[in-house]
């Protein structure tokens, strides 16, 4: 399990540059873990993630941004740091490439910059993906106004891995319970299914998308969500080869995903070779999710892919990790 032998691909591993910090430190959610005050996300460095991954067998960690992102309504702002974020993300991966890679960060509701960074980290950065968060302002992933952004990234055949980001509908619902327990799960899962709707997962079929926490609670709802959209004219249209197959074709990584029944209800949807190790680092100490995940009855053939290869398979240049 824990130990020196350096075998997990971290999918959900999260960068905190210090120069986005100086910035952003001030919006930092006060809802963070309790185990990860705001101090230790200012103090981040590559090197002290490192000790924690060597520590808990973890050979590459693919960081991403986390909520609150970079999109307050400020174009100029927005485009500013996603620039910061990501070249400091790049040279992170540049100090250690073979220890880490990074999804770079966009805001989708700026069109022009998003597409335009989008240039600049997959083609200059050379980013492995790119990170976006389950909704802008309130406005899902799956609306018309971010089109554009996704037929870019199907062109690219784009890994986009996403992330829950507290929605100003819910954010209230249950004062005094962090957002972390039930609305981002939920939040991810609303995302989905408003890809669904809008059709977006069957327009853009080349993409790979990879969600966070074990896709939320889909694995739980997909029946549901496939017995009510099959009534409703905007799922079937949108998803001529039925709901349940665009829906199991997504990726999920297993950050705060590794209780029994999680594990049981993901590996009962998912294709196996869909779901990927996840960390949460630094929310989340990896050690008791990696003890769950071998505590789980599968085989050491699964376990491995979980772990390691279908990263490989989905990230080709870490095949050798």
């Amino acid at each position: 399990m824990a130990g020196k032998h350096l075998q997990r691909i971290d999918v959900h591993h999260h960068f905190w540059p210090r120069r986005y910090m100086i910035e952003e430190q001030a919006r930092i959610p006060g809802y963070s873990h309790s185990s990860t005050g705001k101090d230790r996300l200012v103090n981040w460095s590559p090197e002290l993630a490192l000790e924690t991954m060597d520590s808990q067998g973890i050979a590459c960690g693919i960081g991403s941004i986390s909520t609150p992102g970079v999109w307050y309504g400020d174009v100029p702002a927005a485009r500013r740091l996603s620039r910061d974020w990501n070249e400091e993300g790049a040279k992170t991966v540049q100090a250690y490439p073979s220890r880490f890679g990074f999804f770079a960060v966009i805001a989708p509701p700026d069109t022009d910059g998003a597409l335009r960074e989008i240039e600049y980290a997959l083609d200059t950065l050379k980013a492995d993906g790119i990170g976006l968060l389950s909704n802008y302002d309130g406005i899902s992933l799956g609306d018309p106004a971010f089109a554009p952004v996704f037929d870019e990234l199907n062109r690219r055949k784009c890994v986009v891995f996403v992330h829950p980001a507290l929605h100003p509908a819910t954010a209230k619902l249950i004062p005094g319970l962090v957002p972390q327990g039930i609305e981002f799960p939920f939040e991810t899962t609303r995302a989905i299914t408003n890809l669904v709707l809008h059709g977006t997962l069957t327009r853009c079929p080349d993409i790979k998308f990879i969600f966070s926490h074990g896709a939320g609670v889909l694995p739980y709802l997909a029946a549901r969500i496939e017995h009510v959209g099959s009534s409703v004219k905007a799922f079937v249209d949108n998803n001529p080869g039925g709901i349940e197959h665009a829906l199991k074709r997504l990726y999920c990584d297993t950050a705060a995903a590794t209780s029994t029944p999680q594990l049981a209800a993901l590996l009962n949807f998912f294709p196996q070779s869909n779901i990927l190790y996840g960390s949460d680092f630094p929310f989340i100490k990896p050690g008791p999710d990696i003890a769950d995940l071998h505590a789980y009855s599968m085989s050491d053939a699964a376990r491995t892919a979980i772990e390691r290869k279908n990263a490989q398979a989905l990230f080709p240049r870490l095949a050798g990790i």
